[in-house]
């Protein structure tokens, strides 16, 4: 194992101003805003519907109810009567058929010759065929049951049973689908529901509440979010950045078709990762990369306490870097500090080694032991080695891990008494970073759901730290963070109502729902704190925070109006809808905001650069396909200024190709869309 050498202690920064748990939970949260009480209406919240009881309950005789006893007998005198379904009730006098206590009660069996029409007027069938004496008279189809199938009056009872409680669940999950209500506050469509507590309470047949409990679990890694939470990622959607290759004009950009499924086949096909060597650990440097860490990586994550940070160090100098999470937490605490002082990985030079790596390959040889432990310090480690993966791009080596994370986090959170009162707050922020890191890989790939979103809305969110006597690390910086999880709600609700399956795609249904999810964008941005809220100038911006939320901010605004601009693709005329061509134009705008400052997408690089560099070829795709309807190229910049644009974004995104093969492909992509752009403009004379 690694062996240690000139050990360092930590060198805390000593900043006063590190916000208090109360502080934070005054100052930010994380529910966007509701518009003021004059008129307007009230965020877009998760509808949920309550699952009702059956209006009759089920009786003490069991879910067979009451029925009448049956007789034993076999006597060749019952013939005759059971081959029409009956049973001579004389028996019943008979005090000897009822003389044992063990009788059961069942229904009475029926006879199977009779054909569906008598049975169900329950009246005597002669049996023939191909029918029978009433089906003849009624004129009616004549049907007889197969032979072997024998169902008597429990059977059917307990057929409709299943068929009743089918039907209601049917019924709810459409209603669910389906619930979209126009609030009469607001001129847009909301999601909110109008239930109070007392409708959310299931009830008997009586009127009292039943008990539930505060968490459902349908079984760890159960997917079942899509149907309950539009703030969930859908499992089947249109969002990802290959599928614009399927639009029309788009298509005929690219030689042959390609979709999400080349991008995972080729992670898929990836050669391992090779882990370093040394069997030495440098820790002359490790004051400033935990100081890094703090001021540039905890920011996007949130998710080691600065407070009792020198107690992980100690701990972890005293096992020598060999055991324990605090061993593994503090060695990816430093490669991440270090990789984050190096800038953008696309910079580092192929043949070097990357940064942090040693320090990453030392923490992976103690993950397997924590792979075994349901803690949330081991999960904490999972996601900090998560993250470094997300920084060397290796988004399916993530997603492993996460997958493992993910049933950790379900395993303790479906009981809340297995978090200790001093791990709550540790949990809610490893929770999380599983959450978003898994929607963020679940947008661009057709991977399995790890059901962790069942919890979305039971867990809370981060308040802050406690104070603890040591001197801290660094700051608790929590305002992206918090802002991240609701915009990255937002982009999970825009997927489930407009590109989930089934979602309504006509230009009239998308109106309302794109008017309001708008709508959130703006109150999103208004909400956040005035340190983090960007300006919309085209000035780029020195602060790495505020860089990164606006590029987001304008991705976001992209999706919600894409649509717009399918409909345009589909059919020119479409744009002589004065709303259609304006949300055409918002379309464009936010496109362009992304791809005119291509560099300041490396302030989001260590945590957002494999997301990103797909994000960027979905826009240029966009921009590409509308530059080929004249109505569309009439909306953007100058086409001079347009193909300077694309030709810049073309060389930023071939500087990612090495890092991984479906950042290669969607490179090879866009190259080949501008050159048979600027032919097909050239042949239809848009173009000299």
């Amino acid at each position: 194992m690694a062996a240690v050498t000139s050990p360092n202690n930590v060198e805390a920064k000593d900043i006063n101003s590190a916000p208090k748990s109360s502080a934070l939970r005054r100052k930010f949260s994380i529910s966007i805003p509701p518009r003021p009480p004059n008129g307007t209406m009230a965020p877009m919240k998760t509808p949920t519907l309550p699952l009702k009881s059956p209006d009759d309950s089920y009786s003490n005789d069991g879910i067979l109810g009451k029925t009448r006893r049956r007789g034993m007998s076999n006597s060749s005198g019952d013939q005759d009567n059971l081959m029409d379904g009956t049973i001579d009730h004389e028996q019943d006098a008979n005090p000897r058929k009822r003389s044992n206590a063990e009788t059961i009660d069942y229904p009475r069996r029926r006879a199977t010759i009779a054909c569906e029409i008598c049975r169900g007027r329950k009246s005597r069938c002669d049996g023939a065929k191909p029918r029978c004496r009433l089906c003849t008279e009624l004129n009616a189809e004549c049907v007889y049951r197969e032979p072997g199938i024998k169902l008597d009056a429990g059977d059917k009872l307990i057929l409709e049973r299943l068929n009743r409680i089918e039907g209601l669940l049917q019924s709810s999950l459409v209603s669910q689908t389906k619930g979209i209500h126009l609030a009469s506050q607001s001129p847009t469509t909301s999601t909110g529901t109008t239930l109070s507590r007392e409708d959310m309470i299931p009830k008997n047949s009586d009127g009292l509440e039943r008990s539930t409990k505060s968490i459902p679990i349908a079984g760890l890694g159960t997917w079942m979010a899509s149907q309950t939470n539009i703030s969930t990622m859908p499992k089947i959607h249109t969002t990802p950045a290959l599928h614009l290759l399927q639009w029309p004009i788009i298509r005929d950009l690219v030689s042959r078709p390609y979709d999400p499924q080349h991008l995972l086949q080729l992670e898929l096909s990836r050669e391992p990762l090779q882990l370093g060597t040394s069997l030495s650990l440098d820790l002359s440097n490790t004051a400033a990369y935990v100081q890094a860490f703090f001021e540039r990586v905890n920011v996007w994550y949130a998710c080691v306490n600065p407070y009792n940070w020198a107690s992980y160090y100690r701990m972890a100098l005293s096992h020598g870097f060999r055991e324990g999470p605090e061993s593994c937490i503090t060695l990816l605490v430093l490669a991440l500090g270090s990789a984050s002082l190096a800038g953008s990985i696309s910079s580092v030079p192929r043949d070097k080694e990357p940064p942090g790596m040693s320090y990453f390959s030392a923490a992976w040889g103690l993950i397997p032991g924590l792979m075994t432990r349901n803690t949330t310090l081991s999960s904490q480690c999972l996601i900090l080695a998560s993250a470094y993966l997300f920084y060397l791009v290796r988004p399916l080596e993530a997603w492993s891990l996460l997958s493992s994370t993910s049933m950790k986090l379900q395993l303790l959170l479906s009981d809340r008494g297995r978090i200790p009162n001093h791990s709550k707050e540790l949990s809610e922020r490893v929770y999380w970073n599983a959450l978003l890191f898994e929607s963020d890989l679940l947008a661009e790939l057709d991977l399995p759901h790890s059901g962790i979103v069942q919890f979305e809305e039971t867990v809370g969110l981060p308040g802050g730290f406690e104070e603890e006597d040591d001197e801290p690390a660094g700051r608790d910086e929590l305002w992206y963070f918090l802002a991240e999880i609701a915009l990255r709600r937002l982009l999970n609700r825009v997927s489930h109502m407009i590109y989930s399956k089934g979602a309504m795609t006509t230009i009239a249904s998308l109106e309302p729902l794109v008017a309001e999810l708008d709508f959130q964008l703006t109150q999103w941005y208004e909400g956040l704190p005035i340190a983090l809220q960007f300006p919309h100038s085209r000035v780029p911006l020195a602060n790495p925070v505020q860089t990164v939320l606006r590029l987001r901010y304008f991705a976001c605004r992209t999706i919600i109006f894409r649509p717009y601009i399918l409909a345009v693709l589909e059919n020119e005329h479409a744009i002589m809808d004065a709303a259609v061509r304006e949300n055409c134009r918002k379309a464009l705008e936010a496109c362009v905001r992304q791809l005119e400052h291509i560099t300041a997408h490396h302030a989001g690089h260590l945590p957002y650069l494999w997301q990103g560099a797909l994000s960027i070829v979905s826009q240029t795709l966009l921009i590409m396909g509308a530059t080929m309807v004249p109505s569309l190229a009439a909306l953007l910049p100058p086409a001079q200024q347009m193909d300077a644009i694309i030709n810049e974004v073309l060389l930023e995104i071939e500087r990612y190709a090495h890092l991984a093969p479906s950042l290669r492909l969607s490179s090879e992509i866009v190259r080949e869309a501008e050159d048979r752009r600027q032919l097909m403009l050239r042949s239809t004379g848009m173009r000299v």
